[in-house]
C-alpha cells in the first residue's frame, strides 16, 4: 500500500510538473479538450434539433488555455524553476521513506514483524540468538510423554528448519520464560511434512482439523512446545506447575506478536505461530 501511495504520488507529481513547464504539452491538453468540447456541443446541436433533450447545455466550464495561459509566453527562468518544484515534489515523498529509518516489509509482514512490547521489539532488533542444543531423544520416548503424544518420538525438532524470523521470536520466548519466570522450554515438534499432517489430521479433529498445507507448520511458521522439570518433558496442562507455565508462555508468545493456541476453540496451549499473510489460503 505504501508503495502505491509512493508511485501514485511520483506520476501525478510528474504530470503536473510537466504540464506546468512546457508549453507544448499544454498546447496538446488543451487541443484534446477543446476537440472533447467541440464533439459535445454538435451532439448537443443535434438532440435540441431533433427535440429530445432541449434544455442540455453541454457548454465547457473552463477553458485550459485561459487557466494555463497562452502557449509561449514562459519565461526560460520561470521553466527552470518550474521543473525543479516539480522534481523536488516527485522525489521528496520516496527520499522521506528511504532516510527516515523505517524498514518496509511489504503488506505480508506490516502486521507481524512488529512486537507489541517495546521491550520485546528491543530484544528482536538486538542480538540474534542461537537455538539451544537438541535434547536427548530418550526425553522425547518417555512413557507419560507417548501417552501424551503417541507419535512425538518421529516429529521434527530441528531449529534450522523453520522461518528464521519465527525462530529468533520463539528464542526470545524461551529465553524471558526462563528468565523471569524460571520455566525451561524445549520444542517437541517444528517443521511438519504435508504427509504428517495428513497422519494427523486422520486421527481425527481432537488432534488437528488441518491438512496438508493447512498448517503453518508445513511452512516453518510453527512451532508445539513444553516444558522441561527435572530432566524430564512436562506436556500435560493437567500439571498445575505446567499449566501455570503455560499462561506464562502464552502471554509472552503474545507479546512477541506470535499467535497462541491457548485461545483457539480446540486448545493447543503448547502451539505458538507465525502469521503471515498470503501463507495459507483461506
Amino acid at each position: 500500500m505504501i508503495l502505491l501511495i509512493i508511485g501514485s504520488y511520483f506520476i501525478i507529481a510528474s504530470l503536473l510538473a510537466w504540464l506546468i513547464a512546457f508549453d507544448s504539452a499544454r498546447a496538446n491538453l488543451a487541443s484534446f479538450v477543446s476537440g472533447i468540447s467541440y464533439i459535445i456541443q454538435r451532439h448537443s446541436t443535434a438532440l435540441q434539433k431533433s427535440g429530445l433533450n432541449h434544455k442540455t447545455d453541454y457548454r465547457p466550464v473552463f477553458s485550459l488555455r485561459h487557466f494555463f495561459g497562452r502557449t509561449g509566453s514562459s519565461l526560460p527562468a520561470r521553466k527552470v524553476l518550474l521543473i525543479f518544484s516539480g522534481l523536488v515534489l516527485a522525489v521528496l515523498p520516496p527520499l522521506a521513506v528511504i532516510f527516515s529509518g523505517h524498514r518496509y516489509y511489504g503488506e505480508s509482514f506490516a502486521e507481524t514483524y512488529r512486537a507489541s512490547n517495546p521491550q520485546i521489539q528491543a530484544l528482536l532488533e538486538g542480538e540474534q540468538l542461537v537455538p539451544p542444543e537438541p535434547l536427548p531423544p530418550a526425553i522425547f520416548a518417555a512413557q507419560d510423554v507417548i501417552v501424551e503424544r503417541p507419535l512425538l518420538i518421529s516429529a521434527s525438532r530441528h531449529w534450522e528448519a523453520l522461518d528464521y524470523g519465527f525462530a529468533q521470536r520463539l528464542l526470545n520466548v524461551f529465553k524471558i520464560m526462563k528468565d523471569q519466570y524460571g520455566f525451561d522450554m524445549a520444542i517437541i515438534e517444528g517443521y511438519r511434512s504435508p504427509e504428517r499432517q495428513n497422519q494427523l489430521a486422520a486421527l481425527g479433529p481432537h488432534v488437528t482439523n488441518a491438512y496438508a498445507y493447512q498448517s503453518f507448520h508445513q511452512f516453518g511458521l510453527a512451532a508445539d512446545c513444553a516444558f522441561i522439570k527435572n530432566g524430564r518433558l512436562v506436556i500435560s496442562e493437567r500439571d498445575p506447575w505446567a499449566m501455570r507455565g503455560y499462561q506464562l508462555y502464552g502471554q509472552v508468545a503474545e507479546a512477541m506478536g506470535l499467535k497462541w493456541g491457548g485461545r483457539w476453540k480446540l486448545l493447543d496451549y503448547g502451539h505458538v505461530e507465525l502469521h503471515l499473510r498470503g501463507v495459507i489460503k483461506s
